[in-house]
């Protein structure tokens, strides 16, 4: 699987965003997906995910509420809508793929695939 993350950019506190996760390659359908992050001098850190039927989601705490993971299968895309957004979500944020289907998985090196990363940066 390959995977391309976009639609980061430079937002004030309060705004929104929309970062969208691509997919080529093995069939994107029977992959679970989840979207990471690494802010300065910080280790990288779950923030959601979505099983491959899109029946399961999860997310971690400081964002529940505000963000919420989507996949449309017919267009091999996961989206990330980010709502509220505050200055310590700046990050780069990452998507990643695994093969487990059956639940999301919040650790990195349960994922084997990973896309590029794409900055998010909220000003206060």
């Amino acid at each position: 699987v390959q995977l391309q993350a976009s639609g980061g950019g430079l937002v004030q506190a309060g705004g929104s965003l929309r970062l969208s996760c691509a997919a080529s390659g093995r069939a994107f359908g029977r992959v679970g997906i989840g979207w990471f992050r690494q802010a300065p001098g910080k280790e990288r850190e779950f923030v959601a995910g979505i099983t491959w039927s899109g029946s399961s989601t999860s997310y971690t705490n400081s964002v529940k509420g505000r963000f919420t993971v989507s996949r449309d299968n017919d267009k091999n895309t996961v989206t990330l809508q980010m709502n509220s957004l505050k200055p310590e979500d700046t990050a780069v944020y990452y998507c990643a793929a695994t093969g487990i289907q059956s639940r999301v998985l919040l650790n990195m090196w349960e994922y084997a695939y990973w896309g590029q990363g794409t900055l998010v940066t909220v000003s206060s």
